[in-house]
């Protein structure tokens, strides 16, 4: 498990673009037939991909100092991928793409299993440290899941924006309150139509919890200039198919491609209130 640590926005305006990758983006998350993690300690969120062509057990690893990694954490899934399978302590569950999960505290035994190894299932996870156990539940983005033995939630969906503002978008809500109960982690996808590039705009920041994008659906040479650092004290990173960038509490988090792409978000800290915002008034950028 990689480990990065926080980072003072008074040292952040003297980073150079390759400091700021190096502390920020996430790369090389999906590997066939391998797990990778990436611990940060802001809000000491994990970001992760598992690309299983066998089936792949989630382990805690030295570093959690934990028995097992749902020990002491809550886990959310969203598969990108081919169809696959995630087994919670004996129980299977079967994600279609864009299917998701949220794997409460407590949980000992997850394994990932692909179902088709020539389009393996891409498993992306954010995980949060936990206080209370609240119930597994199967996200289903399409339809209705014809398994009845386990908890299933479909994704609430919200349509925003105008393709004149080029930000015309779909928000698919997988973990949040009143959807799917979690102790801090909210977790979600938003897909922008074609001929919409602008994401988080106009940008915010929400002082009590931080946020990791994940930019996917995006060809080989397609680019997303995110946008990161205080209102007033901007700097960009370019971001490429099936990467991830962790933003702290203090900074905005936005992006404009170069087309249509879709991102996944995750948020950790001790608000789970979705619109609690400081808003940025495009005027006052810099």
């Amino acid at each position: 498990m990689e480990i990065r640590t926080a980072a003072s926005p008074k040292d952040f305006k003297h980073y150079t673009t390759e400091r700021l990758r190096e502390e920020f983006l996430v790369q090389g998350l999906f590997v066939p037939g391998k797990t990778k993690l990436v611990y940060s300690h802001i809000d000491r969120i994990i970001t992760g991909g598992v690309m299983p062509l066998a089936p792949i057990k989630l382990t805690a690893g030295e570093e959690l100092r934990a028995k097992y990694f749902c020990d002491r954490r809550e886990l959310g899934v969203i598969n990108i991928g081919g169809k696959g399978l995630i087994t919670v302590d004996g129980k299977d569950y079967t994600l279609e793409p864009k299917d998701g999960m949220y794997i409460g505290m407590g949980s000992k035994e997850i394994i990932f299993v692909s179902l088709d190894q020539a389009n393996p299932a891409k498993f992306y996870l954010n995980s949060a440290p936990a206080h209370f156990t609240y119930p597994t539940v199967l996200i289903k983005r399409e339809g209705k899941s014809k398994e009845d033995t386990i908890i299933i939630q479909d994704v609430n969906k919200v349509e925003l924006g105008t393709l004149e503002e080029s930000n015309h978008r779909v928000i698919n809500k997988y973990i949040l309150p009143g959807q799917v109960e979690s102790c801090q982690l909210e977790m979600g996808m938003t897909e922008l139509k074609p001929g919409s590039v602008w994401n988080t705009m106009p940008c915010h920041t929400h002082d009590r919890r931080m946020e990791v994008y994940l930019y996917f659906n995006m060809p080989e040479n397609a680019v997303v200039m995110h946008y990161i650092g205080e209102p007033t004290e901007t700097r960009h990173l370019v971001m490429r198919n099936e990467e991830a960038i962790i933003s702290p509490s203090w900074s905005i988090h936005s992006g404009s491609g170069s087309q249509a792409y879709t991102f996944i978000w995750g948020m950790v800290g001790e608000n789970q209130d979705f619109n609690d915002m400081d808003h940025v008034k495009m005027t006052d950028l810099r």
